[in-house]
């Protein structure tokens, strides 16, 4: 697996996992927390979040789905790595070229967003040039995507191709 996306493993049917680091606006979280509930995807917060848990934008967002998110939080990246070492994580930027089309998904993927400002910063990018992927943009007026549109796309491509979307 070279590339990092060539090949199939066999592993049981294990969710994928949406991790955000440092997220900043609580709807967002809410609304990647209710993708999560629907998909059976686990959601990992990662780092400083720039809202408390408790913002009720975040829990309207999340409407009465919040018992049904398998959330973790973890103090950094490398922290939530050491406990997964065998998992793939792909890292979506709008920094990189290769689109998230290209990617052939596996159950248990982690599929990494960074800061709704700022993105993944460049280096952990520059150290993963083969699991960094973007959502094409074919207008070159708009930068970028919502995290939770971002979120839900790559996630339900995910879902499609591992059938479990019936």
């Amino acid at each position: 697996m070279a590339d990092g996306f060539s090949g199939i493993h066999s592993v049981a049917m294990q969710p994928f996992n949406i991790v955000l680091i440092e997220p900043e606006i609580p709807p967002n979280t809410g609304n990647i927390a209710r993708l999560c509930a629907a998909t059976g995807t686990r959601l990992h917060l990662v780092g400083k979040l720039g809202f408390s848990t408790d913002d009720r934008y975040l829990k309207r967002a999340g409407l009465d789905y919040w018992e049904f998110v398998d959330l973790r939080y973890w103090p950094d990246l490398n922290a939530l790595k050491a406990e997964n070492p065998d998992s793939r994580f792909l890292y979506l930027s709008t920094k990189v070229s290769r689109s998230y089309l290209e990617v052939r998904y596996i159950p248990g993927d982690f599929i990494v967003f960074g800061k709704e400002t700022r993105g993944l910063p460049e280096e952990l990018l520059a150290d993963n040039p083969d699991t960094s992927i973007t959502i094409p943009m074919p207008s070159e007026k708009v930068r970028s995507l919502n995290l939770s549109t971002s979120a839900g796309v790559v996630l339900y491509e995910a879902l499609r191709q591992s059938g479990a979307l019936g």
